[in-house]
């Protein structure tokens, strides 16, 4: 019926859409999700290029950067990302995933994210250790790190972005910049309190 197997995607995308009646939020995840996956590059994807044609503009694209559990996203890849799609990706950050090795867990501070990459984005998911308490860390300080994405972002560079964290009492989100190190040590202090307040309840 369909000549590709991205316009049969984006086909059945397309329709499951309408459906539901245009929803506000509609993630679409691409055979090629990431720039290894894509041949010769995400830019000179036949697959990308009809997925980026075909798919209504309403439907959000779901990346997860240069390989599948990417150690590094820099605004350079999510540009490409952008032109080809025509669109600006949600991240799929499987950067503590250990579905794949469930004799890992993962428990250092949210990096290898360049600065200024917010406004590259259309949103970020954050694709969690498989042990619910373990990822304190992970999100805590992905919360730290928006903020300081916030800090260094122009209310022009956010237009039409959903924000979803709100600052601290007393500190405001268009303040600072963000380190991993400061990050931990402020999560690190905050699981502690977490662990002591338990401790503390009848029955622990």
């Amino acid at each position: 019926v369909f000549p590709s197997l991205a316009q049969a995607q984006a086909s059945v995308a397309n329709e499951v859409y309408q459906v539901l009646g245009q929803p506000s939020v509609f993630l679409f995840c691409p055979t090629e999700y990431c720039s290894s996956l894509c041949s010769p590059s995400p830019s000179q994807s036949c697959y990308l290029q009809t997925i980026s044609q075909e798919l209504f503009p309403g439907i959000n694209v779901i990346w997860t950067g240069p390989k599948v559990v990417s150690q590094e996203l820099s605004a350079v890849l999510l540009e490409e990302v952008e032109g080809v799609l025509q669109r600006r990706p949600v991240i799929w950050d499987n950067l503590y995933a250990n579905d794949y090795d469930c004799r890992r867990i993962f428990l250092g501070p949210y990096m290898g994210r360049a600065p200024g990459l917010m406004p590259k984005l259309h949103g970020l998911l954050l694709n969690p250790n498989c042990e619910l308490q373990a990822n304190f860390i992970p999100i805590h300080t992905l919360g730290t790190w928006f903020q300081s994405e916030l800090g260094s972002c122009t209310h022009s560079e956010l237009a039409g972005m959903e924000m979803v964290a709100s600052p601290k009492d007393g500190q405001s989100p268009w303040e600072g910049s963000y380190s991993p190190q400061e990050a931990l040590e402020l999560a690190l202090r905050d699981w502690v309190a977490e662990i002591n307040q338990q401790a503390l309840e009848p029955g622990r």
